[in-house]
């Protein structure tokens, strides 16, 4: 290719270059008298970047942005595959994490280093129960008094037909760490709440007079009083009606219709260390009150425990908690006693559980019959996550070398930028002092 053609092959690509031709002197002898060379003295005087000329200076950086382009497509490539894997390790992260919660598959006490005094069975629905009647002039021991000894012949009453039941008997847990944790959070007087249907049942519970009081002869007050129980302490009551039911979507395929909730994670997609859900999802509840508990069709997890619970997260260990601190807006709480009420609030101190959830008795409840098929599959999940874990890592290994060498070929590229403005941007003055004649 000769000159002209590659002065045109210059034009088509529309390469503009910093180099004036009026920088660049040549010799008088060197000219005929119309201003023409006559000798070759100035293509064979220059130096390599001299020789290379404008041509040369095009192709070198070509070259180099050719090179930058490409790694540049291989680190893309390698970016898209380690958020792929991410997202697929994630996504098997919490289907393990749902998994082992419909299992029942929390740590115990000597998993989490905690001194369990009490027995590590915990307790039964009986012993609940026994706790409850001890409290004997609660609201929760008359509504539990007349339950155990009347039965059906309360349900004329309106509010006894309308009520549902006391927070503590409504659902059980698996673990009993975990049973003391979530009743120390909730507290004495939460966990004597007692939970009603309706407005209507709400009323019902207790009438006044025309000056205010409390009418002693009517409502749960009446009915206290008739069984030799007189409620002299202010109770607390949830009216499930006045409730702002979950409006999320459930796990899929879980017969205890647990809640979908976004786990926390940090920033580069990782499940903070100790995880274990959310206390909404572990507690267990009676089919019957699934279901349908409201006129709207919600049960009792989306209604009460969410009211009570929220996104409230559950730790293996206090460090683990504290740990994970700035992911936790709704308060968390770990299996060895630790409490974060709130974002600033905690609960210290030596903890007195009085009443707590009664522990699920063998398999827990509602869990399909392939209880074992359901263990299988968590063990195959956990080995995909392995194999994608290796892959992870190959990728963000192959990843930082790429990046490595764009720097490298970058500071090339910067370095050729700053040589060739300097040759272009000088003066080229010839040997001798005779004067030069620029091209025009």
């Amino acid at each position: 290719m000769d000159g002209g053609q590659r002065r045109m092959s210059i034009d088509n690509e529309k390469v503009q270059l910093p180099i004036s031709p009026k920088a660049l002197v040549v010799h008088d002898p060197s000219l005929n008298q119309g201003g023409q060379i006559n000798s070759p003295v100035f293509a064979a005087n220059r130096d390599p970047m001299q020789n290379g000329s404008a041509e040369a200076v095009i192709c070198n950086s070509k070259k180099l942005e050719d090179a930058m382009q490409e790694i540049g497509l291989k680190i893309k490539h390698h970016e898209d595959n380690v958020k792929f894997l991410k997202a697929q390790k994630n996504r098997l992260d919490d289907s393990i994490l749902d998994i082992r919660v419909v299992l029942g598959k929390t740590h115990s006490a000597s998993e989490t280093g905690s001194e369990n005094k009490e027995s590590s069975n915990g307790q039964n629905e009986e012993e609940t129960i026994e706790q409850i009647l001890s409290f004997d002039k609660s609201a929760a021991s008359i509504c539990v008094q007349l339950q155990k000894h009347t039965g059906t012949q309360i349900t004329h009453i309106p509010f006894m037909k309308d009520m549902i039941g006391i927070i503590a008997l409504l659902g059980k847990v698996d673990d009993d760490n975990l049973s003391r944790t979530l009743s120390d959070y909730l507290g004495l007087e939460t966990m004597l709440g007692v939970v009603c249907k309706t407005r209507d049942g709400l009323k019902a519970l207790e009438t006044y007079d025309k000056e205010g009081l409390i009418n002693k002869s009517s409502g749960l007050h009446g009915l206290g009083a008739s069984i030799g129980r007189p409620l002299d302490d202010r109770y607390l009551v949830i009216c499930l009606e006045n409730l702002r039911p979950y409006a999320g979507k459930f796990i899929a395929d879980d017969p205890q219709r647990r809640l979908d909730i976004k786990k926390p994670r940090y920033l580069n997609e990782e499940t903070p260390p100790g995880f274990l859900g959310f206390a909404v999802n572990m507690i267990n509840i009676d089919t019957a009150n699934l279901y349908c508990v409201t006129s709207t069709g919600h049960g009792l997890r989306e209604t009460l425990f969410y009211r009570l619970f929220s996104h409230l997260q559950v730790y293996k260990t206090r460090a683990d908690m504290l740990q994970a601190l700035p992911l936790i807006a709704d308060g968390a709480i770990s299996l060895d006693g630790g409490i974060i009420k709130s974002c600033g609030i905690s609960s210290l101190g030596e903890r007195e559980v009085k009443i707590k959830f009664p522990k699920s008795s063998g398999r827990p409840p509602n869990v399909p019959e392939n209880y074992y098929e359901t263990e299988n599959r968590m063990k195959e999940l956990k080995w995909k996550r392995a194999r994608f874990v290796d892959d992870l890592q190959r990728e963000q290994t192959l990843l930082d070398h790429a990046k490595f060498n764009f720097e490298i070929k970058k500071q090339e590229f910067v370095k050729f930028l700053a040589q060739s403005s300097s040759y272009v941007s000088a003066p080229q003055f010839p040997a001798g002092g005779e004067r030069s004649t620029p091209i025009s």
